[in-house]
Order: structure tokens, then C-alpha cells, then sequence
């Protein structure tokens, strides 16, 4: 139970950085294309596992917010796969979506990802409170170079889960990062 009320803090937190952004750019991000925001993610894993692995960062905003935009681009490309680009609308002219539609897209796939970490947690326990937060980031990257592959095999895939699932799977280690980076430092 704890843990699906810090899921709720962390997605109300991402959902409000979500509607502000919204507010300020409207859906432009609807002109990417899947691999586009598969890459937007792989850039934003990346420099946290160089902050990680580094110990530093120059730019002001430290390993928190790269997180947060983990999480909201995993969502922006569920949504791009549910709803895609209708057919006949020109790339330079994003397609606008009224900031409720996009709000109540957000919500479903939020709680759709809530569903899946209340049944994965069920089955795993709380192992991932016991992994390193660099694991974390690692589980993430392993997500992103699958999704990479499934789109240049045109989004084919065999006996995986395919790039939803991987999508879903970001989110949710991204918001495991997200409670441990919030939890007090214990020195024993």
C-alpha cells in the first residue's frame, strides 16, 4: 500500500509538470514519431547514468527532474501509439489536442501503470527497494535498447512484449528511482 501511495505523489507530481507544460507549448510534442521519443528518453537515461556514474553535473538541474521527463515522455509515446498521428495531417503542424483530452490520456495510461506495478509488486515484493538506484537507471537503459530494436525491426518482435510494455516498464523503474531518491540516507 505504501508504495501505490508514493506511485500516486510521484504521477501527481509528473502530471502537474505535465498540464504546465501543456498550458505553456500546447501538444507540439505530438509531431514526434515513436523513435523520436524513444531517443528524447534514451538522451535523458543517459545523462543520468553520467551524473551517476560521474558524481557531478554542470547543468544546474541535478538527476530528479530527468526522471520526471522520463517519465512524462514514456506517457507523451503511449500516447502517440494509442492515438498516432491521424493520417493526412502535415508533421509541421502539430495536432492539437484540447489540454483535457490530453489530461484524461494522461490519467488512463497513469493508472493503467499504476494497475501493472500493484501486480508486478505483488508477485516480486518490494525487491527494487533493496536494488541500487544506479540498477535502476541500468533496468531503464536495458528498456530503451530493446524498445530501439523492436522500432528498427519495424516494430516487430517475436516473443517480447513489444514497445508498450517497455514504455510501461520506464515509467515504473523511473518512479522507483523517484521514491529512492526521496528517502532519507541511512548511515549505519
Amino acid at each position: 500500500m505504501k508504495t501505490l501511495l508514493e506511485f500516486d505523489a510521484v504521477l501527481a507530481e509528473c502530471r502537474a509538470l505535465f498540464e504546465a507544460k501543456t498550458r505553456d507549448y500546447g501538444t507540439s510534442w505530438r509531431i514526434f514519431r515513436l523513435p523520436s521519443l524513444t531517443d528524447q528518453l534514451y538522451i535523458k537515461a543517459c545523462r543520468i547514468r553520467n551524473i551517476e556514474s560521474s558524481g557531478t553535473h554542470k547543468v544546474e538541474e541535478g538527476v530528479r527532474p530527468e526522471f520526471i521527463s522520463l517519465i512524462n515522455y514514456s506517457i507523451m509515446a503511449l500516447i502517440q501509439l494509442e492515438m498516432g498521428i491521424p493520417a493526412g495531417v502535415a508533421l509541421e503542424n502539430p495536432v492539437n489536442m484540447p489540454l483535457h483530452l490530453v489530461l484524461e490520456q494522461f490519467d488512463l495510461h497513469a493508472a493503467a501503470n499504476r494497475a501493472l506495478l500493484a501486480n508486478k509488486n505483488h508477485d516480486y515484493g518490494e525487491a527494487w527497494r533493496e536494488m541500487r538506484p544506479s540498477s535502476l537507471t541500468d533496468m531503464i537503459m536495458v528498456k530503451l535498447m530493446r524498445i530501439k530494436q523492436i522500432e528498427d525491426n519495424d516494430g516487430q518482435a517475436s516473443v517480447s512484449e513489444g514497445v508498450e510494455g517497455g514504455y510501461r516498464d520506464i515509467i515504473n523503474y523511473a518512479v522507483f528511482a523517484l521514491i529512492r531518491h526521496d528517502e532519507p540516507v541511512v548511515n549505519l
